[in-house]
């Protein structure tokens, strides 16, 4: 009886650690969700700016011309998958690689991938894709521009050809603790998204004049277009990875919880049936003593 006690403490007492470790990592995730939400929000604004000049370049017909891909003999593709470093995330990975390796199976080329983050990496690898780089996850808000621009050298230095299409897949938050895998094509430029950019309203009554080479000012213009896509997706990912974390911690959370109960009652159930037999050995010995 005492050993089992003893182990039924034991038990209990590492039940309650853990669920104190899952309740700091769960209250962890639900605090760095607001930091990424609050980055992506806070590019609208660089976006809306970005997005006036690509409009300005692109009325110039000088400009279009210069970005127009030259014909090759075959399309490379470059695609760019962000998952996860760290585990505790449920289907996180499973789910934008099995999106991506979808996709890129309808689509005809010279593929090349770049996994961000270990655990989505594995799931590539074992699809079979074929793997450029691994780049890890960054930890902070402050981390994912130094990764973005890792990956537009990596991803540049490869994809020399200029009618290279460049995809990006990641998680995408959803009302509440979901997400869901989502696709975008960067490069080429897609026809009637320039169309429709030359055409948007200017906020002022006169269009400002472009001092500069036009051709020059749209690539660069366009190589913040692919940062601000780049830095939005990342910043995506992880707040999907930090509410999926957060989710599989509530479900943690409750499961300990549901163990807990049932290890304090079969402590309790154990204690009072070891307190019944001492109490039967007390009144067997009673009444054997007033019986002779």
């Amino acid at each position: 009886m005492s050993d089992t006690s003893a182990s039924l403490r034991r038990s209990i007492a590492s039940a309650g650690d853990l669920q104190s470790v899952v309740r700091s990592m769960k209250a962890l995730a639900g605090a760095s969700i607001g930091q990424y939400e609050q980055s992506v929000l806070a590019l609208a604004e660089y976006y809306r700016s970005v997005e006036l000049g690509l409009s300005l370049c692109l009325r110039q017909p000088q400009a279009r011309r210069a970005i127009e891909p030259a014909p090759a003999a075959k399309d490379a593709i470059g695609a760019i998958v962000f998952g996860s470093d760290q585990g505790l995330v449920g289907q996180f990975n499973e789910r934008v690689a099995e999106f991506a390796i979808q996709a890129l199976a309808d689509i005809p080329g010279d593929l090349q991938v770049w996994a961000v983050g270990e655990r989505v990496h594995g799931c590539l690898e074992q699809a079979g894709l074929p793997l450029k780089g691994l780049f890890r996850v960054p930890s902070s808000v402050k981390g994912i521009a130094p990764l973005v621009g890792q990956i537009q050298l990596d991803s540049e230095a490869h994809l020399t050809n200029e009618r290279a299409r460049f995809y990006v897949f990641h998680n995408r938050p959803q009302v509440g603790m979901s997400y869901a895998p989502v696709s975008q094509r960067l490069l080429p430029l897609d026809r009637q998204w320039q169309q429709d950019l030359a055409h948007i309203s200017w906020p002022s009554g006169a269009l400002p004049e472009i001092l500069h080479d036009a051709g020059q000012t749209l690539r660069a213009l366009i190589r913040e277009y692919l940062f601000i896509s780049l830095f939005r997706a990342c910043a995506e990912s992880l707040a999907s990875e930090n509410a999926s974390r957060l989710a599989a911690m509530q479900r943690a959370d409750k499961n300990i919880e549901e163990l807990l109960e049932q290890l304090h009652s079969d402590f309790n159930r154990l204690r009072q049936s070891s307190i019944d037999a001492e109490l039967f050995e007390v009144i067997s010995g009673y009444e054997s003593l007033t019986s002779r």
